[in-house]
């Protein structure tokens, strides 16, 4: 008899994105940086929103779930307090997550696990043919309502640790910034938030346009992302004058979700035993009380 000494459980998938997608350069990036970070594919898991860019965790060996549309946020914090040891990556687009999403973002904001999250914004909903999203301008599509800014939601949270935002036309910023958010979260210092300006070339080419509008402040003499009323002030006047900010726009200290919530007593559920030897015990105490 011959033993199998090797089981292939899992190929990763060729993007699906269409050629000129700005997602390309965001996966790129991501796996770049896991690369040159040493974060093993046993250590890692992708989750993803629905979405053209939520397909992004199929394309990469690691563990994966796509989570229901708007979701992917409460998944992810829950799979970093069941093993804190994970590096968790929650990865979505514009519509997933500040749509129906937008609910969970405000409190992952306000509760500031561990986690990153990578934001491919394109102003509209590519995957179902370029309907305007949250982040749509007026004027697109006849949408009447101006876009939302999440960088300026981020920072309206005193708990908020890490915000970014990258353009997928710049890569080599790009790449800092997914270095920086990803040191973030194994550091344990809480939530990195990373949104990436990500043209979609079917529905919506901004690339051209995003190029002119982007504002590096990393490169900006005297601006001091530990200072959120800088921030605020710089991003409120660069939006005013139909600039985007781009750059490490934002970095400060609160403890972490994780820090305040597991018991240090304990391990957390994922590292636990589960085999029935240490709880035997405690089933016959349960069954004995139903017993009489």
């Amino acid at each position: 008899m011959t033993m199998q000494t090797h089981i292939k459980t899992f190929t990763p998938a060729r993007p699906i994105w269409c050629a000129g997608c700005g997602d390309f350069a965001v996966q790129g990036v991501l796996e770049k940086s896991l690369h040159k970070m040493g974060i093993p594919p046993h250590k890692l898991m992708l989750l993803a929103g629905i979405g053209c860019s939520g397909t992004i965790q199929n394309n990469l060996p690691c563990y994966g779930y796509h989570a229901l549309h708007g979701r992917v946020l409460p998944a992810a914090i829950g799979a970093k307090l069941a093993n804190p040891d994970l590096t968790v990556i929650a990865a979505g687009g514009d519509g997933d997550g500040y749509a129906i999403g937008a609910g969970h973002l405000v409190h992952t904001f306000k509760s500031n696990p561990s986690i990153m999250y990578v934001v491919m914004n394109n102003c509209n909903y590519g995957l179902t043919k370029g309907q305007a999203s949250p982040t749509s301008p007026i004027g697109y599509h006849d949408n009447p309502e101006s876009g939302m800014d999440s960088i300026l939601l981020g920072l309206s949270f005193p708990s908020a640790t890490f915000i970014a935002r990258g353009f997928s036309g710049n890569p080599e910023q790009l790449e800092r910034l997914m270095e920086a958010a990803l040191d973030h979260t194994e550091s344990r210092k809480g939530f990195a938030f990373l949104e990436v300006l990500s043209p979609c070339v079917t529905y919506y080419d901004t690339h051209r346009e995003w190029r002119a509008r982007v504002y590096n402040v990393d490169e900006e003499e005297g601006y001091d992302p530990a200072d959120r009323s800088m921030a605020f002030q710089r991003c409120l006047k660069l939006r005013d004058e139909g600039r985007i900010p781009i750059g490490r726009i934002f970095k400060g200290v609160h403890p972490s979700l994780e820090s305040l919530t597991l018991n240090k007593a304990e391990l957390p559920p994922a590292q636990q035993k589960v085999g029935h030897e240490g709880h035997r015990e405690q089933y016959d105490k349960f069954i004995n009380s139903y017993m009489g």
